[in-house]
């Protein structure tokens, strides 16, 4: 499989290496990061979609759904679907382009892949978001959800979306970002921090899932601010690059790569 060489960011522009700095209570280097993502999702795989349900926060599928219609997703569009988790986008996906065999979901979780439920025809990759196993120009639209902050290096990442679309594709990334009042902000810690993992040990099957939501909320507080990600889009080669929000904390990241 040949690959072009990949976009080099403009020196002259901010770019993001790790959106989040380095979590101390859950690990405390890179490669102890790798294990402790891989590690956790793998384990808490069987419990999402039941987690997402009880705690979605209004994101469910419809909120997904229409997040990629904002951003420009119509039918017979082919899709890659990045860190497609139990595919809970990649359902979406489908419904809106019209047949599973234009969409394509890669994770880095094993897991996540064995426990995805995606209609007939979607293909499953194993791969991470830095270096996706796919070809160049491939696809019209590439859509991720709520993976941003569990990526070691944005701009790497970045520049593999921009390879992987066709001239003319377009992106959406979903992501949780703090609502900017301080109660606003108190009371979604509270919920996502104590809260949820409360829920967690009461629902899930596995013990991991508490300690995942929590560090959801952790990484959601500890995340780049959003100038920065928009600026590493561009910097990466991205045009039309803009950021819509809902309800104050759902940020939906969307560009276009030049046609």
């Amino acid at each position: 499989m040949s690959k072009a060489p990949p976009f080099r960011p403009s020196q002259s522009q901010k770019t993001i290496r790790s959106p989040i700095p380095t979590m101390t209570d859950y690990y405390s280097n890179s490669e102890e990061k790798h294990k402790f993502i891989a590690g956790i999702f793998d384990h808490t795989a069987g419990d999402y979609d039941r987690m997402e349900r009880l705690l979605g926060l209004g994101s469910g599928s419809w909120y997904r759904g229409q997040a990629l219609l904002r951003a420009g997703l119509t039918s017979g569009m082919s899709v890659i679907d990045v860190a497609v988790g139990t595919g809970l986008v990649a359902r979406e996906a489908v419904r809106i382009v019209g047949h599973a065999e234009l969409v394509v979901g890669v994770d880095p979780s094993i897991g996540m892949l064995n426990n995805a439920k995606v209609p007939y025809g979607v293909r499953l990759v194993e791969g991470k978001a830095e270096a996706i196993p796919l070809p160049d120009a491939s696809f019209d639209f590439l859509s991720m959800g709520y993976a941003l902050r569990h990526i070691a290096d944005l701009s790497a990442a970045f520049s593999e979306f921009h390879r992987v679309l066709k001239p003319g594709g377009r992106l959406c990334i979903l992501e949780i970002t703090p609502p900017k009042g301080r109660v606003a902000k108190a009371l979604l810690k509270t919920y996502m921090r104590d809260v949820v993992p409360t829920v967690g040990k009461l629902f899930s099957r596995s013990g991991e899932t508490a300690t995942l939501w929590r560090y959801y909320w952790d990484t959601i507080e500890a995340c780049a601010p959003a100038e920065d990600v928009m600026a590493t889009l561009k910097a990466c080669g991205f045009d039309d690059v803009q950021r819509v929000v809902t309800q104050g904390i759902f940020s939906e990241y969307q560009a276009r790569k030049k046609a």
